[in-house]
């Protein structure tokens, strides 16, 4: 059932933010001029699969470690700190970000790199107005902990490849 919970809030939020929303700026939209960038455009698949996965996986840890769901209705019961939430505090943002980065680019798209940038912008606000002092009320010293242990955005390279132990 969470796993059910979980499908249904993925699509109907991140796949808004990332799905239909992109969608409607490509084909209803403001005309805004793109980029010319030739075949190099395609190199926008590398994130936004990857941000696909990355998505996914985190998701999947907040079912399978933290026994709750992404929406913050039903969320984990557990601090979730294994899989890709032991290189950033953020996978399931970071995921975004990097789909719509690599739609950004796959679509040559300046409307795209404009909704991108607000997109970040809520995500980073909501995140340290809301999301933060809401885990350290429910996690206290354990959140705190990992917050000094991991980064919020952007991975500790000695961490990722295993050079840092913690």
């Amino acid at each position: 059932m969470i796993l059910f919970r979980t499908l249904l809030f993925s699509i109907l939020v991140p796949g808004m933010v990332v799905g239909v929303v992109p969608y409607l700026l490509l084909t209803r939209g403001p005309e805004v001029p793109g980029v010319g960038l030739g075949g190099i455009r395609y190199a926008g698949l590398v994130p936004l699969l990857g941000g696909l996965l990355f998505y996914l996986a985190s998701a999947w840890n907040f079912v399978a470690e933290g026994r709750g769901t992404p929406a913050p209705i039903d969320p984990p019961k557990l601090l979730v700190t294994s899989g890709p939430y032991r290189f950033v505090r953020n996978p399931m943002y970071v995921g975004g970000v990097l789909i719509l980065s690599g739609e950004a680019l796959l679509f040559a798209s300046v409307a795209l790199l404009l909704y991108l940038c607000l997109v970040w912008l809520v995500f980073h606000l909501f995140i340290i107005l809301y999301e933060e002092p809401h885990l350290r009320k429910v996690f206290g010293t354990e959140y705190e902990k990992y917050c000094r242990d991991v980064r919020r955005w952007v991975p500790d390279i000695t961490r990722v490849a295993g050079r840092k132990q913690g």
